[in-house]
């Protein structure tokens, strides 16, 4: 019997490649980027007001953000490599703008935080307090320069400009004109604040498993309290981003509009809304949709009667997969105002003066951790797929960026990544997970030694000269131990 499911070519392969180590990738740097200015804050707070359980949070979140840092910069080594193994046509095509970009980033973002994490991590008791708060306010403008470079590149191609097509390749032609491209304003917007929910997201959920614990000591108290006051300030201002950045996608990609839509036909006279359904790119129709009319021009053009162009506008070969985008969409924004609703709901609590003390509220904000990853994920699904069959919008196809390999070579690879990256960062995941739980020094711990009495790099040799040099001999990375404890 022969099987009813179709073989995937070396393309399908490439891009579910590519899908998956992105997304494993896109999570430590949307963490690390939250976590690097969460530290700089703390750091700033304790050296104006000298409480210790600030420098203690800095110590117990310094550890959780190396981590991530380091799972972050080797994801996305690996998906340099990828640009050139499997989508050498786009690195050819595109390669003199993507190829400079990339390049602007590592020389300014990457090569700053390098320069200055080492003195971050290490540099307590070595350097002067200004010196180290001022090394780590570095590292945090480095991971929001990083930021800046790699939303330039990819919202150029969403909506490139600035070029022209020589031989078959683009050449630059103004500079301003690619880094600032009409979407680049918003998506950087988005993407900075969805990193910053995501790190608050983390620290509440971390907070919320201590106090459930009977912990109620200065330092988990207040980092309960300072993610659910970032949340509570990001949330709503995430929704009105989002808004503006949907504004600019149907100008640009009224493709991908429809498609988040399950919109087939251009409606006069006022668009619906789809709340649900279920779109079919076969029989172009949303089956079993859910409409609220003139709810879909009120949000896509801010007019009761504004008119959005359906799928059926464009041709068959030039839509984004509906029944993929409609879904995550709708999971990136339920979950948003989720969000919204759970900072509210602290607020109020506050206010009440039992955020502390109800345990029912804990359990949500710890069952809500998880969700700004999970945000992320939906909402790069969303504007990645919403693309297709797009590369570059406009420009070039994704079919003609693939390398010329073939599925077994591809599929090769991919099940590799799949076997190494779960058993890797699988592996970093719960060491994160362990330090979590294992949370900020309790109070009257001396503070120049890390969580739980590990002595911190500074001291480790004067309080343990023979067993500091034995570890290093062992291991070269014995003062990372010293600082990331288990």
């Amino acid at each position: 019997m022969q099987s009813s499911i179709p073989a995937l070519s070396a393309f399908d392969l490439a891009r579910l490649q590519f899908a998956f180590t992105v997304s494993f990738h896109i999570v430590f740097p949307a963490l690390s980027i939250g976590l690097a200015s969460f530290i700089a804050v703390l750091e700033a707070c304790w050296l104006k007001t000298r409480k210790p359980f600030y420098k203690d949070l800095c110590l117990f979140w310094s550890k959780i953000f190396a981590v991530a840092f380091g799972m972050g910069v080797v994801s996305g080594v690996v998906m340099s490599y990828e640009f050139g193994t499997n989508w050498a046509g786009f690195s050819s095509f595109a390669g003199p703008i993507t190829g400079p970009l990339l390049m602007y980033e590592v020389m300014t973002a990457f090569f700053l935080e390098a320069g200055f994490l080492g003195i971050m991590l290490f540099g307590w008791n070595r350097v002067s307090a200004r010196a180290h708060f001022g090394a780590t306010l570095m590292v945090a403008i480095g991971t929001l320069i990083s930021t800046f470079w790699i939303l330039a590149s990819n919202s150029w191609m969403q909506t490139p400009q600035g070029f022209k097509i020589v031989d078959g390749h683009v050449v630059p032609t103004d500079w301003l004109k690619i880094i600032f491209n009409p979407s680049f304003p918003y998506r950087l917007a988005h993407m900075a604040i969805a990193a910053f929910i995501v790190a608050a997201l983390v620290v509440a959920a971390t907070g919320a498993w201590h106090l459930l614990k009977g912990r109620r000591d200065p330092a988990v108290k207040k980092m309960f309290s300072m993610a659910l006051g970032l949340l509570l300030v990001l949330a709503p201002v995430q929704a009105f981003v989002g808004d503006a950045h949907g504004l600019n996608t149907r100008e640009y990609q009224p493709a991908k509009i429809a498609a988040i839509e399950g919109l087939w036909d251009t409606e006069q006279g006022g668009t619906s809304l789809n709340v649900f359904g279920i779109p079919d790119m076969q029989a172009e129709t949303t089956r079993y949709a859910v409409k609220i009319p003139h709810l879909g021009s009120l949000i896509l053009t801010h007019s009761w009667d504004g008119e959005i162009k359906g799928l059926k506008s464009f041709p068959p070969d030039q839509r984004p997969n509906s029944t993929l985008i409609f879904w995550t969409f709708r999971v990136m924004v339920g979950l948003g105002i989720l969000m919204i609703v759970l900072a509210v709901a602290g607020w109020w609590l506050r206010k009440r003066g039992t955020l502390y003390e109800s345990r029912l509220f804990q359990r949500c904000v710890l069952a809500m951790g998880p969700t700004g990853f999970i945000t992320l994920l939906a909402g790069w699904i969303t504007t990645e797929a919403g693309r297709q069959p797009w590369v570059v919008y406009g420009v070039m196809r994704t079919s003609q960026a693939v390398s010329p390999l073939t599925a077994q070579q591809v599929g090769i690879s991919l099940m590799a990544f799949i076997a190494v990256y779960f058993l890797v960062f699988g592996t970093g995941i719960y060491y994160l997970l362990k330090l979590m739980r294992k949370g900020p020094a309790l109070p009257g711990a001396d503070d120049t030694h890390g969580t739980h009495g590990t002595p911190t790099p500074g001291h480790a040799n004067e309080a343990h000269p023979a067993l500091a040099a034995n570890q290093t001999a062992r291991r070269p990375m014995s003062a990372a131990d010293q600082l990331i404890d288990a």
